[in-house]
């Protein structure tokens, strides 16, 4: 028997790339198994990955596999499905202390960049992202498109093209004098009314968004803006909602303050990301009508602790106090009341790779370990809408795994630092 315990980076490119990568059945033996979906853990457990998905798991006995059988041998380690992370930007430069940060990379380095950090996330054990935007438009589109080819290594992306802002909002380049010509693919989704927001969405959609990214609000992020002032109308986040479902497709929003957070929840979004300033009402609001709350908890004390030491913008540190304890008090109410809470950390303003820190302080605030990584699998893949195939490794899903020495129920910080990751069968570390 073949066992695989980690894949040189030539392999994982072959693998990867090479028609025949799922052609064989494998077996993962693992020595726990975290399922989910039934909240339980299972005791030496073996799956069988056919064409890349698992084709059925039962109890390893131990006994012989078929000869020359490719076998993955975790049976040392916890195994659980690939991670998800809901709120990431690959395709772009991460956050610095420079305004103009943007504007110092053309999109051909962004393209280099962006197959960087996917390689990054991926490795960290995070193998399904909702990429939510990058200012260069649609490079989140292309590395999605260079993944799914095999070019780079990566996880499976969807992708919403560019950020839908008004004119000077939080989805744009801002923080310099007002006579500097921002470049055009940099304001593909900039809209001044409900018309404007119909046709930008159409012509996301027509280049190859799988979804739409809101702003709201403003951001803390941005120059000119503040975090809890409502900046697009309900009738214009309306419009690219309906655009959306016309495609059978959804739309999440960027929404810290409170009324910009419940004006999206009544235009018909899926899911806020940040909802640092919601309000009981709003709370209220996203459990009736099943929002899921995509709440990166942990980026305030990375955005305090290195945004001061390396001189980040004093507006940006201003607006990060205002909106850090404000979000964690409300995501323990969210917690309480039952809300949907998908797993999003805003990864790229913080280093791409990192994105298991969030784990702790979601228990922290409120969540059981087992809540905080159903969060992470089965409720993200729902909010994608890819529930039938990731979240979970019951039969007909991929066969994206996780595995680490420790026990993430007692120690849910274990998950940062994975010992393996396989994406569709296929060892990836």
């Amino acid at each position: 028997m073949r066992k695989f315990t980690a894949t040189p980076l030539a392999l994982i490119l072959t693998l990867t790339i090479g028609t025949a990568a799922h052609a064989e059945t494998v077996f993962v033996r693992a020595g726990r198994l975290i399922d989910p979906e039934s909240g339980t853990v299972l005791a030496k457990r073996l799956l069988r990955v056919e064409d890349g998905r698992v084709a059925a798991i039962t109890a390893d006995t131990g006994a012989a596999l078929p000869a020359g059988a490719s076998v993955i041998d975790w049976t040392a380690f916890t195994v659980l499905p690939g991670l998800i992370d809901c709120h990431v930007h690959l395709a772009d430069t991460e956050q610095s202390n420079n305004p103009a940060e943007p504007l110092l990379h053309a999109p051909m380095e962004i393209a280099y960049i962006g197959a960087r950090h996917a390689r990054e996330t991926l490795l960290a054990g995070f193998t399904t992202v909702h990429d939510v935007g990058s200012f260069r438009a649609f490079a989140d589109v292309e590395l999605r498109n260079a993944i799914d080819r095999g070019d780079v290594i990566g996880p499976r992306m969807q992708a919403v093209g560019a950020y839908i802002t008004v004119p000077g909002g939080g989805g744009e380049v801002t923080g310099f004098s007002p006579d500097v010509q921002i470049p055009q693919d940099m304001r593909a989704g900039v809209v001044t009314d409900a018309a404007d927001a119909r046709a930008k969405a159409n012509f996301l959609f027509q280049h190859g968004a799988d979804s739409l990214k809101l702003i709201a609000t403003g951001a803390v992020l941005a120059s000119g803006t503040e975090a809890g002032q409502q900046e697009l109308t309900e009738d214009e986040m309306r419009a690219t909602v309906e655009v959306a479902a016309a495609r059978h497709s959804w739309v999440t929003a960027h929404a810290h303050g409170a009324a910009g957070i419940k004006a999206a929840i009544r235009a018909g979004v899926r899911a806020i990301e940040h909802a640092s300033l919601i309000d009981d009402e709003g709370i209220a609001l996203a459990k009736a009508k099943g929002v899921w709350l995509d709440m990166d908890v942990y980026n305030g004390d990375y955005i305090d602790e290195v945004g001061r030491r390396d001189h980040w913008p004093e507006n940006y540190l201003r607006k990060n106090t205002e909106t850090t304890q404000a979000q964690r008090d409300a995501f323990a109410k969210a917690v309480k009341a039952g809300v949907r809470l998908s797993y999003g950390t805003d990864a790229g303003v913080y280093p791409n790779g990192l994105n298991a820190r969030q784990f702790k302080y979601m228990v922290r605030f409120g969540m059981t370990p087992l809540q905080a990584i159903q969060s992470a699998t089965i409720v993200s893949a729902e909010l994608l809408g890819w529930s039938k195939d990731v979240g979970s490794l019951s039969p007909g899903h991929y066969a994206d795994m996780v595995a680490v020495k420790g026990d993430p129920l007692a120690d849910i910080t274990v998950l940062e630092h994975v010992d393996h990751v396989a994406k569709a069968g296929v060892v990836v570390k």
